[in-house]
């Protein structure tokens, strides 16, 4: 699916004519040849974001624009994935974990605030058969629930305060309206976000495990529960009129 380099911190992932769909900053629906998934130093704290982007790709060189995404993790620990007619291509650190317990106690277990790009979970994943507008948003969906799961697994943390995630696809391929779980495009989808969230992983902390959500220097705690209220449907009775007591 994609072309790729990396100079000067900064990944490029390349394919002409691929439509585009990000999470990210800046982002949304877009078309063009590109898309950025950019590391920033430790202790980055800059908020120019767009006079940033256009710098550190002027620097590498890089002359189109394109959705990008912005992450902590150093693009040694890129890894890519492929099955099918999909792509995934993840960056993954989990210092800023985003925990969502299902028994809340009502105070937090790590350090409240959202760091600073401090880890971030990025993904770029791209098929090669044209969606439908419905069917590239799904896939979105499709790609960060496989992300959360392969965090869960591997963490114990559905993500970080930081994450994003790019779908994409190749207008002139094969037209699939539907890109779920159980078709070739989700199912494929999901293979390679696992493999490439868990290498990458594998790959930034090669030397232990990842910190755990006590050990995190920043990252926020789900402890607040909602109200929670039934829907009652409305009923018809025998003339044909609604009571929706």
């Amino acid at each position: 699916m994609f072309e790729t380099q990396v100079r000067e911190d900064v990944l490029r992932v390349e394919r002409e004519g691929t439509r585009w769909l990000s999470t990210g900053w800046n982002g949304g629906p877009s078309e063009g040849a590109v898309a950025y998934n950019v590391s920033v130093p430790e202790g980055w704290g800059e908020t120019d974001l767009t006079s940033y982007v256009a710098a550190r790709c002027e620097r590498a060189d890089f002359e189109r624009s394109g959705p990008t995404l912005l992450t902590g993790v150093d693009l040694e620990h890129a890894r890519r994935a492929r099955y099918g007619p999909v792509e995934a291509i993840a960056t993954a650190g989990v210092s800023n974990p985003a925990a969502l317990p299902m028994d809340p106690s009502g105070e937090a277990s790590v350090p409240a605030g959202r760091g600073v790009h401090a880890g971030t979970v990025n993904v770029i994943v791209g098929t090669t058969r044209a969606c439908e507008v419905g069917a590239l948003a799904n896939l979105l969906a499709v790609v960060a629930e496989a992300k959360a799961a392969t965090l869960l697994a591997k963490t114990g943390v559905p993500g970080t305060t930081t994450d994003a995630v790019i779908a994409a696809c190749d207008p002139t391929g094969d037209p699939v309206e539907f890109t779920g779980s159980a078709t070739p495009v989700g199912a494929a989808a999901r293979a390679c976000v696992r493999e490439a969230v868990a290498a990458s992983l594998d790959s930034r902390y090669s030397d232990g495990e990842p910190p755990t959500l006590t050990e995190a220097e920043y990252g926020i705690e789900t402890t607040e529960r909602a109200a929670v209220s039934r829907i009652d449907p409305e009923r018809t009775d025998r003339t044909g009129e609604v009571d929706s007591r």
